[in-house]
């Protein structure tokens, strides 16, 4: 229970969850944008992040463009066409067919199958690694085995099992878009994220590993798909001398400007992630003696990038919190506490943590979607019912206890300490 009668001295400037972290390098390629006029979709940044992105990933085609958003609804519009053909007018590529994709995730990561007319069902997270529980899409498939795509996500950093569900998809004749927004730099055995699937997607957004503000990036080994997405994110003008369409196409290349930003960032890839991982290493240190755990990874297989360093109280050390669609409630107790107090005491120091993700399935907008765990077919379940029945709803669970800690690689020891002396007297 933290103590609300001590005075909390904030810090002077708001430490950020994750900001930009800018070196200086970026003015350059901004001003060659601006000096040479190429201040459209097209020029030498845009040739240059691509090329970049192909031989930090490993991947064999990239395609820049406006947001992670972007990419990831041309990479699931890709997949429709590949599995089903070529839509009527006016209708998406996913119409009538249904697509399993990962629960406890941004709901950008599977908007884009709502864009393209398909019906989602959510695979529950399993505790490893918070990301989807191949045995929860092994059972999907025994419900659904008609179902041939899936979108699944790294989240904050972490590789999921994506070994185990490659396998699964692979039996089972089922294309994978990889989300790896959140994820640029992570490793699982050896190969990077966002190399995985059929079609994948990274983001360059403000808050992630490296930053252009704002864009994207679609990665495929498939050369006719990148220049397919090519066409489609430039309007998909037709090769002709006046403006042609006979398809539909998107506004969604990526910017010459913002591409500079992009290619200023790329040389401080493994810096940031050194820096991300040195705080995930102090939280873990810091905190060993309190009832809480790190968002976990599988050591022997991957590395994640440390995007953000979240932590998960254990059950026995949860005091009662009950959160509503906007508003959460909690009681004091005292060697308790929840995330809602963890948080609200943050914020006293002028520092900014998150709730963890709210999973797919407990949003309004898709809570009559189906959902499966891996014993069949369930709802959202509390911690009480768990603990009963046996019967768990992990990424419920997770969004209960978990919460996202101030992870900005421009936060000093100094500042990281403080944070972690107010979360220990959250449980005084």
């Amino acid at each position: 229970m933290f103590s609300k009668d001590t005075a909390v001295k904030p810090f002077d400037s708001k430490l950020w969850l994750a900001s930009p972290t800018m070196h200086g390098g970026e003015l350059k390629y901004m001003q060659e944008a601006y000096e040479t006029n190429w201040m459209s979709t097209v020029g030498a940044n845009i040739n240059e992040v691509e090329r970049i992105t192909c031989e930090k990933t490993g991947c064999g085609h990239a395609v820049a463009l406006s947001s992670g958003t972007a990419a990831l609804h041309l990479a699931v519009k890709l997949a429709g066409e590949r599995l089903y053909g070529q839509p009527a007018p006016n209708r998406g590529t996913l119409e009538g067919h249904k697509v399993f994709c990962s629960d406890m995730t941004f709901d950008a990561t599977v908007n884009p199958v709502a864009y393209e007319g398909g019906e989602l069902v959510f695979i529950d997270t399993e505790y490893d690694t918070w990301n989807m529980d191949p045995e929860a899409l092994e059972k999907a498939f025994e419900i659904y085995p008609e179902i041939r795509l899936l979108v699944v996500a790294h989240l904050y950093g972490t590789p999921g099992k994506i070994d185990e569900i490659k396998k699964i998809c692979d039996r089972h004749g089922a294309l994978i878009v990889e989300d790896a927004a959140e994820s640029l730099g992570a490793t699982y055995k050896g190969k990077q994220t966002g190399c995985f699937g059929d079609y994948n997607a990274i983001s360059f957004n403000g808050n992630k590993i490296i930053t252009g503000s704002s864009g994207g990036m679609l990665l495929t080994d498939d050369e006719e798909a990148a220049n397919k997405v090519r066409k489609w994110s430039t309007q998909s003008r037709e090769d002709a001398a006046w403006y042609q369409h006979e398809e539909m196409g998107y506004n969604y290349r990526m910017s010459n400007v913002i591409a500079g930003v992009v290619r200023g960032q790329y040389p401080y890839l493994e810096e940031h992630i050194a820096q991300k991982k040195a705080i995930y290493e102090r939280y873990k240190e810091g905190l060993k003696d309190l009832p809480v755990k790190m968002n976990p990874y599988d050591e022997s297989c991957s590395e994640p990038n440390f995007w953000l360093s979240c932590m998960i109280i254990d059950s026995d050390a949860m005091c009662r919190q009950v959160r509503g669609e906007k508003d959460a409630l909690y009681v004091p107790e005292h060697g308790k506490s929840c995330p809602t107090e963890t948080l609200e005491a943050i914020s006293l120091l002028n520092a900014e943590g998150r709730p963890i993700w709210k999973p797919m399935h407990m949003q309004p907008i898709y809570r009559m979607n189906p959902f499966i765990t891996a014993s069949g077919s369930g709802r959202a379940r509390s911690n009480a019912y768990i603990k009963e029945t046996g019967m768990t709803d992990a990424g419920a669970d997770i969004f209960e206890r978990g919460l996202c800690l101030p992870s900005d690689n421009k936060m000093t020891a100094e500042q990281q300490d403080r944070i972690m002396d107010i979360i220990r007297r959250c449980f005084a």
